[in-house]
């Protein structure tokens, strides 16, 4: 999707989408790691620099590291946070990147908002998660917000209508078969946290959740 239409999108789509990349943020500062003056933080999949303007504008001590695979997107942040001098940009996967030893371990805490959705359970979201750990220090915690499989299929329906219904109060146009549902693979909590104590994760704690999209704080454990 081109970045121009990204967000207007995503903030038709979920409920709460102008307050998440704030709590994102006020829940990483609030953290043991992250809330120390000077900490270096992690926002993985940047986009178009929703949680990085939050981050500045509630942190501006943090010096942050940016990164997303798509050339597009980082362009798009760089020119919405042009003028702030503590974000370090990179074109890369959180895979790629913590693979230089410089960046393993090194960060206080870190944001993944809406990335994991779009990785396949075949090795591809493990591997994220085990390289977002291996960025942190030891007891630092992960913001990771994401689209959500329900564990209660009977209630499907019935969240699909809710949503319709909240489209139609909020005054929006969004219908099914506008959404980019096509490459999106959520999961359920139980293969949630499995993936993420595999990964070196502790168990997730839900912190958000709006129908379908939740959102987690995770510790990196040793």
């Amino acid at each position: 999707m081109h970045p121009s239409g990204y967000d207007r999108l995503q903030s038709q789509v979920i409920p709460g989408y102008g307050s998440l990349a704030r709590l994102a943020v006020a829940l990483l500062s609030c953290s043991p790691q992250a809330q120390q003056q000077g900490s270096s933080v992690l926002v993985a999949g940047c986009g178009t620099g929703a949680e990085l303007l939050e981050a500045v504008a509630q942190r501006p001590d943090w010096q942050l590291t940016a990164l997303d695979p798509s050339d597009e997107m980082l362009s798009a942040s760089r020119e919405r946070l042009a003028g702030a001098p503590s974000i370090r940009w990179h074109q890369d996967t959180v895979e790629d990147f913590v693979a230089g030893e410089a960046a393993a371990g090194g960060f206080s805490g870190a944001l993944s908002v809406l990335v994991l959705q779009s990785l396949p359970d075949d090795g591809s979201k493990l591997a994220y998660l085990g390289a977002l750990a291996k960025s942190l220090q030891p007891g630092a915690q992960l913001v990771l917000v994401d689209l959500m499989r329900s564990s209660l299929t009977s209630l499907e329906p019935q969240l699909e209508a809710a949503w319709e219904g909240f489209q139609r109060a909020s005054g929006l146009e969004v219908t099914r078969d506008q959404l980019p549902s096509v490459g999106l693979h959520p999961i359920g909590l139980a293969r949630l946290t499995s993936l993420v104590n595999a990964a070196g994760f502790g168990d997730p704690a839900r912190v958000f959740q709006a129908l379908g999209f939740e959102g987690f704080l995770l510790q990196r454990q040793g």
